[in-house]
């Protein structure tokens, strides 16, 4: 059924811009929700519900305090919407799983919030977003387009959320609904912190979150008659060469 808080909240802003961003409690999540904020009234999807509320208080955000693998909770939280004009796939699992270490739980639980979650949010979202002409961000990886060693079911992942970005982009042009892949390469995450040996991390090397929010913004308020299909954000020094 609806949420009467979420419906009150965007009433009351309903001369701005709705966005809806997932992931909102990660620190590339979060930076696109202070960016967006700005503009936008902001939907600030995550699970942990103390730091929902902290940004709520920072941002002005709607926290949705709802895990992306439960259908049947998104698809309530997502009747609650009357407008969406910009929606950020931003959430992801990570992690090193290679084939030799990954079992089949491990896959199912990667895809699952990876592809399946943001396809699903999509597809409940579609109406609003065609009424809107408005875009939908899906943020990728560089493992997106090329192989990480030891990282197989990351990677294949990323790989399949560029596809469903790739055919959904196609099928929505006639609704002018823009579909964009944003790549970030390393970014300065806890996310990465956690796969990097602390003796090893150089936190100049790697991207600021906030700069791949401000790409987001980019996107967001390109021209009318554009859209930005493919984006890749690197550092300015790339950490294989280094």
């Amino acid at each position: 059924m609806p949420n009467p808080h979420t419906d009150f909240e965007l009433a009351r802003h309903s001369a701005r811009p709705v966005a809806l961003v997932t992931g909102a409690t990660g620190g590339m999540g979060s930076a696109i929700v202070r960016e967006l904020a700005t503009t936008h009234r902001v939907i600030a999807v995550g699970r942990g519900r103390e730091e929902l509320a902290e940004l709520a208080d920072e941002t002005g955000a709607v926290p949705w305090a709802v895990d992306l693998t439960d259908g049947a909770a998104l698809a309530e939280h997502a009747e609650g919407l009357d407008r969406l004009d910009v929606l950020v796939h931003a959430a992801a699992r990570g992690g090193s799983l290679s084939v030799t270490d990954a079992r089949a739980e491990d896959w199912a639980e990667h895809f699952a919030v990876n592809v399946t979650a943001p396809a699903e949010l999509t597809r409940l979202t579609l109406p609003l977003l065609r009424a809107s002409q408005g875009t939908v961000v899906f943020i990728g990886s560089g493992a997106g387009t090329r192989p990480v060693p030891g990282s197989a079911v990351y990677t294949a992942t990323k790989h399949a959320l560029r596809g469903v970005a790739d055919v959904l982009r196609i099928d929505e042009e006639p609704f002018r609904v823009r579909v964009v892949t944003l790549a970030p390469g390393q970014t300065d995450t806890a996310m990465l912190r956690a796969n990097i040996p602390s003796a090893d991390y150089r936190p100049e090397r790697y991207i600021r979150p906030e700069s791949v929010a401000e790409t987001v913004r980019f996107v967001v308020d390109a021209p009318a008659d554009v859209q930005l299909t493919d984006i890749a954000v690197r550092p300015r020094q790339e950490i294989a060469r280094l």
